[in-house]
């Protein structure tokens, strides 16, 4: 099992940058694809970027790319997400997902294995 918990959200300015962090136990992320997803009020949850535990190679949704970096420290078992040029349509909550198979983490088949519990970004105009 691996648990999985999320923060660093809050609320920021339209323009600015916030750094979340998805804090693993249980088990080392190293061999664990690590995803960022979100939802905003009334939408559905959407993909925004993933890093393969193989390889390292990194996966971003077009609307954020060139604004946020996906990276992960196994030493801390942490996986980050570096938010950047934030806009209000940013505003969801942001859950990250863990799974050893990087198309889960990826949206691109079934749901991750494991989830977090959510963190808040609200970016105000």
């Amino acid at each position: 099992q691996v648990q999985l918990v999320e923060s660093g959200g809050g609320l920021v300015q339209a323009g600015g940058s916030l750094r979340l962090s998805c804090a693993a136990s249980g088990r080392s992320i190293s061999t664990y694809s690590i995803g960022w997803f979100r939802q905003a009020p009334g939408k559905e949850r959407e993909f925004v970027a993933a890093l393969s535990w193989r390889g390292g190679a990194t996966y971003y949704a077009d609307f954020v790319k060139g604004r946020f970096t996906i990276s992960r420290d196994n030493a801390k078992n942490t996986v980050y997400l570096q938010m950047g040029s934030l806009k209000p349509e940013d505003t969801a909550v942001y859950y990250c997902a863990a799974d050893t198979l990087t198309a889960r983490v990826t949206g691109a088949t079934t749901t991750p294995d494991y989830w977090g519990q959510g963190t808040q970004v609200i970016v105000s105009s």
